[in-house]
């Protein structure tokens, strides 16, 4: 279990759009990221960001709405371990332990068990047979994988149903490895799966955005229109525009942001209905002894710092900053967020040389 947890916190993908974040996994056999569909839906470049390398943009190649699959592109190998896939389902059956492993944005790695309770679920709209399964998911773990005894993949992590009890559903494995076979005739060629006839339609054979095999109207994830921010969210974006950050890798979902300033972690999030904007910057973690003293210090500081608040979330210490929209604009924005930038770079040197606290790249 401890081999499998270790393998996959490397092969595990964050991906993060406009609209949404959720979980991806690197395939090094096929130079591909999988994920979810509907993660990376109506976008034609996410961002991504692993264990091994930094936040960068990457392509939407493939879009395949029927089974809810994506893939994008790698332009390089990745310094990341393969990992096997399962070859046949028919060594499955029910009562198998299994494990589900995702890590989207804000939240740590994760790895749940579960058990196997049916292996071929059929959804009310969807005559794909799906593994049931009871290892605990959270909404952003969709499109990562779920995973055997022996570490190979069994499945794809596409949904979950709340009724009491959790119960998680995947792609039976077998669906993604015919997806390869089937999209790797492209050789890297943007495609999508026709939602009509299922045949899989590319870049150099679609008919004016139509599905040359049965007529049906298509888009490629190339066709997807450029998210164009307003209101608040733009005002923010204009705003870290102006503070020299890439607006492009800083957003995570719907109204959010992540800014790596120094050696503090900036997430912005702007809540429409209270027209309140939180800028909460992660600095280091609690210290393994002596807390008393560095909790005296915070509180000593909140008296002190303008306009700024220390808080902790579990064993992170966290400096933030609230402003209601009405107060906003950029040039306010920008005055704002660099003392926030400032204060957190300064003040995460302090509590770990003098308190004791400790680095998050030290986990």
């Amino acid at each position: 279990m401890k081999d499998i947890i270790s393998l996959y916190k490397d092969v595990i993908i964050q991906i993060a759009t406009p609209y949404s974040v959720g979980t991806g996994f690197y395939l090094k056999e096929h130079q591909l990221i999988v994920t979810n569909e509907h993660v990376v839906r109506g976008n034609k470049s996410v961002v991504i960001k692993g264990h091994t390398f930094k936040k960068r943009l990457t392509k939407v190649i493939y879009l395949d709405p029927r089974y809810d699959l994506a893939f994008l592109e790698v332009t390089e190998e990745l310094n990341i371990p393969d990992v096997s896939l399962l070859k046949d389902m028919e060594q499955m059956s029910e009562g198998d332990t299994v494990i589900a492993v995702g890590h989207p944005y804000s939240f740590k790695y994760s790895f749940t068990q579960g058990i196997v309770s049916n292996l071929n679920q059929l959804q009310p709209d969807n005559d794909v047979p799906y593994v049931m399964h009871d290892a605990a998911l959270n909404p952003g773990n969709s499109g990562g994988p779920l995973v055997d005894e022996a570490g190979r993949i069994v499945g794809v992590n596409t949904f979950i149903v709340k009724e009491g009890n959790s119960v998680g559903f995947a792609l039976p494995v077998n669906y993604l490895l015919d997806a390869i076979r089937e999209y790797k005739v492209s050789h890297g060629a943007v495609g999508v799966r026709c939602p009509s006839c299922a045949n899989l339609v590319f870049e150099f054979n679609i008919d004016n955005h139509y599905c040359p095999h049965c007529g049906a109207r298509i888009e490629l994830p190339s066709d997807a229109d450029e998210y164009e921010p307003s209101g608040i969210a733009k005002t923010v974006e204009e705003m870290l525009t102006a503070i020299n950050q890439d607006v492009h890798l800083c957003r995570k979902g719907m109204n959010r942001w992540q800014i790596e300033e120094g050696s503090a972690k900036i997430d912005i999030s702007y809540y429409e209905k209270s027209g309140l904007i939180v800028g909460d910057a992660y600095l280091c973690q609690l210290p393994k002894q002596n807390i008393g003293d560095l909790y005296q210090y915070l509180l000593k500081e909140n008296y002190k710092i303008e306009g700024l608040t220390f808080s902790v979330k579990e064993q992170d210490v966290v400096l933030s900053l609230l402003v209601y929209d009405r107060y906003l604009n950029v040039e306010t924005g920008v005055k704002l967020f660099q003392h926030l930038f400032d204060r957190a770079d300064y003040y995460d040197n302090i509590l770990v040389e003098k308190y004791g606290a400790i680095w998050h790249n030290e986990e």
